[in-house]
């Protein structure tokens, strides 16, 4: 699973880390978004739903694809 945040849109208004559950522990937002610590985002994707400037993508591990971990 990643998100990918288009550095090209996102204007860093925050709103993607005021809507996702678990905001503060998955955004950074200071110029610009950057998720990180995937491991608490639960792939609700309302992040992506939220950005005004459509700069946030969530990507899904296929089902068959294996983790980094495994």
């Amino acid at each position: 699973m990643k998100i990918i945040v288009d550095e090209d849109k996102c204007t860093g208004c925050g709103i993607c880390k005021e809507a996702c559950p678990k905001g503060a522990k998955i955004w950074d937002v200071k110029k610009k978004a950057m998720a990180t610590n995937l491991e608490f985002c639960h792939l609700c994707t309302i992040c992506a739903g939220k950005c005004p400037e459509g700069a946030i993508q969530v990507i899904r591990d296929e089902p068959n694809e294996k983790k980094d971990s495994e």
